[in-house]
């Protein structure tokens, strides 16, 4: 994960404006769901993925620094991350992803604890 937990690292092959939505999203070991909703903004960029495959209903907010590598060929995203600390992260706040600083620094602060 890059440094900067909120902007894509050059290595993972995002290309700004690609649209993400429906892309796989792959953790660490095996599948965790697809991508919902993106934002490509400078210092700011990130997934919202739904994880209803594996809990109904819930959505979680991956900064884009968590993003190893985006496959536009097989349209999917490898995160370093595990399944459970996907499962495990902040309740996704469909009110505060866009904006909140207070929110951005507790989501952040929890990949970052994580990083592999």
């Amino acid at each position: 994960m890059t440094d900067r937990i909120w902007d894509y690292h050059p290595a993972a092959g995002h290309v700004t404006g690609t649209d993400l939505v429906g892309y796989k999203v792959e953790a660490l070991d095996g599948a965790i769901g697809k991508v919902d909703k993106h934002a490509d903004d400078a210092d700011s960029a990130y997934l919202v993925v739904d994880i209803g495959v594996w809990i109904f209903g819930r959505h979680v907010l991956l900064p884009a620094g968590t993003v190893k590598r985006v496959d536009r060929t097989e349209r999917k995203i490898y995160v370093a991350l595990t399944q459970e600390q996907i499962r495990e992260s902040p309740e996704f706040d469909r009110a505060r992803h866009v904006g909140d600083v207070d929110y951005h620094e507790l989501v952040g602060g929890y990949y970052q604890s994580h990083r592999g």
